[in-house]
C-alpha cells in the first residue's frame, strides 16, 4: 500500500512540475527575452535570427502592435530593411516566442 501512495504521489507531483514549467512564458514581466526588449525596430530575416518567432491566434507570449514610427512600448514592432534593434525568423516548429498580432493593447500576456 505505502509503495503505490508513493509512486501516486511521484506521478502526481511531475504532473505538476510538467504543467508549471509549460505554463512559464519566456519572455519576463518586463517584456525581456534573453536580455532583447521586446519593442523596437525588427528586421525578418531567413537565418540565424535572434529570436524564432511563431504567430499565434490563443495564448501568445507576447502581445504585437505593428507601428509606422517610435515602437517605444512593449509589443510596438516597426519592421525595417536595416537599422534593426533584433532580428526574427517565423516558424511554425520549435518557436522561442509566441506572439499574437493585435490592433490595441500590446505587451506581455
Amino acid at each position: 500500500m505505502a509503495k503505490r501512495l508513493t509512486a501516486v504521489f511521484m506521478a502526481l507531483l511531475i504532473v505538476a512540475i510538467t504543467a508549471t514549467t509549460m505554463a512559464a512564458s519566456a519572455i519576463n514581466k518586463d517584456g525581456y527575452y534573453k536580455g532583447i526588449k521586446l519593442c523596437g525596430k525588427v528586421k525578418v530575416v531567413d537565418h540565424f535570427p535572434d529570436i524564432k518567432v511563431k504567430v499565434v491566434d490563443s495564448f501568445p507570449d507576447l502581445r504585437v502592435k505593428t507601428v509606422e514610427h517610435f515602437p517605444n512600448h512593449i509589443g510596438e514592432w516597426q519592421f525595417v530593411e536595416y537599422g534593426e534593434d533584433f532580428t526574427v525568423q517565423f516558424v511554425e516548429s520549435f518557436p522561442d516566442i509566441k506572439i499574437k498580432y493585435v490592433n490595441s493593447f500590446p505587451g506581455v500576456e
